[in-house]
């Protein structure tokens, strides 16, 4: 679906709702850890290209029990075969979920900002006339982060529609 003008709200238990299911996928998976980027960095790396190769040994390995030492478990291999089957299918959803909700807080955020810009934009201009309005305009001023050039302000750095010395 293209991107549109995103006007929602989400109900607190719509939040706790999802906030348990992200609960109750890490109960079913109580086995996942947490790496350092040294220990990702050691271990060997299984991308797209390496999954057939795990698959083609790990049938080699089954097909031919008997040529392995009694220190080579089979059984075991096969469980992390199928493990990192299941947590590649599982691992591309959770990234596709993710991909979403980071896109959708990317555009609900510049809309904010855009607002919050206008809001901005209108207390500053009322500043000018209405008294108790310029500590605001100045505040909003500061947190704004907008900075920008402006040949009538001789050169100076201005935040949005004032000169700053």
């Amino acid at each position: 679906m293209p991107y549109q003008n995103i006007n929602v709200t989400i109900s607190s238990a719509d939040v706790q709702a999802v906030k348990d299911s992200f609960a109750a996928v890490l109960a079913k998976l109580p086995f996942l850890v947490n790496l350092t980027a040294n220990e990702r960095k050691a271990l060997l790396k299984t991308g797209p290209n390496s999954m057939s190769f795990v698959q083609n040994a790990s049938s080699a390995a089954q097909n031919n029990a008997t040529i392995f030492p009694a220190s080579f478990n089979t059984t075991d291999f096969q469980k992390d075969v199928d493990l990192l089957a299941t947590l590649t299918e599982l691992g591309t959803l959770a990234s596709s979920v993710a991909s979403r909700i980071d896109d959708t807080r990317l555009a609900v955020g510049s809309e904010a900002m855009q607002q919050a810009t206008q809001v901005y934009n209108y207390v500053k201009t009322a500043a000018r006339n209405t008294p108790g309005l310029k500590p605001l305009a100045e505040q909003l001023g500061e947190r704004s982060g907008f900075f920008i050039l402006d040949a009538s302000c001789a050169g100076r750095v201005i935040r949005t529609l004032g000169c700053f010395k």
